[in-house]
């Protein structure tokens, strides 16, 4: 079975370090462990994590700079930090960071498995989104060559091209509805909170929705021009598409 997520805990205290590890492992994570911030630096470097868990005192990370950089070392990475020396300047400091908790020890291990599957939940809409953009920028690319091909109206180059958007767009299409629906399941996923959008109604999926009609409106008005099979496949399967995404 697959872990649920991804934690590297850098943290000089080799009890609280293993001992947490061992709990994690056990609620279904992929724990790894470190005892400085350099070697934290490395490890992220070298492995996509979901979440570090990091000490404010731990060798290396003087004025917290493992979490100031995070983004720039493991971008979209959680963070929790926890310290067994809290102080109002540390706390102040931590609210003014991307981290997704402050934790003081000793660790209420229940509090943490709730700090951190949140985290991760925020980690794997982060991820979701990012997915979601790049699927559709290649997308808007496709589309645009085959804008080009229409253009240039010539039969035997359009033919071949379409069954090539064909192939290619409807896959990217359909991931990037798969990407939609995952985004949508994190969003809703506690059964005491109301839905935060519906699916073609949020903000974030306006380009894409948008994207499939004028792809469908722009087959719709070339198909006198072209008398072509694959053109009047792409158009009907836009449109089944279309139709299954607003019923989801």
């Amino acid at each position: 079975m697959s872990a649920i997520g991804r934690i590297l805990l850098a943290d000089d205290e080799q009890t609280f370090r293993e001992s947490t590890a061992e709990l994690l492992r056990q609620q279904g994570y992929d724990c790894d462990c470190v005892q400085d911030a350099q070697a934290a630096v490395k490890k992220l470097r070298e492995t996509s994590y979901d979440l570090l868990i990091a000490d404010i005192k731990m060798p290396g990370n003087p004025d917290l700079e493992l979490i100031r950089e995070l983004n720039n070392i493991s971008k979209g990475t959680a963070a929790i930090l926890v310290t067994a020396f809290p102080s109002q300047k540390s706390a102040i400091e931590a609210i003014q960071l991307p981290v997704s908790a402050y934790m003081v020890k000793p660790i209420d291990f229940e509090e943490l498995k709730r700090n951190v599957a949140e985290a991760i939940r925020r980690q794997n809409l982060f991820q979701t989104i990012s997915n979601t953009k790049h699927r559709l920028k290649d997308w808007q690319k496709q589309m645009q060559d085959i804008e080009n091909v229409l253009e240039k109206k010539n039969h035997r180059t359009f033919s071949a091209s379409i069954k090539n958007f064909l192939d290619l767009s409807l896959i990217n299409i359909s991931a990037a509805f798969r990407d939609v629906k995952n985004l949508t399941t994190i969003l809703t996923d506690k059964g005491d909170e109301p839905p935060i959008c519906n699916l073609l109604n949020c903000p974030r999926l306006t380009e894409l929705v948008e994207g499939l009609s004028d792809a469908v409106r722009a087959l719709e008005k070339t198909k006198s021009s072209f008398k072509s099979k694959e053109l009047g496949q792409l158009r009907i399967k836009l449109e089944q598409l279309l139709k299954k995404a607003k019923n989801i």
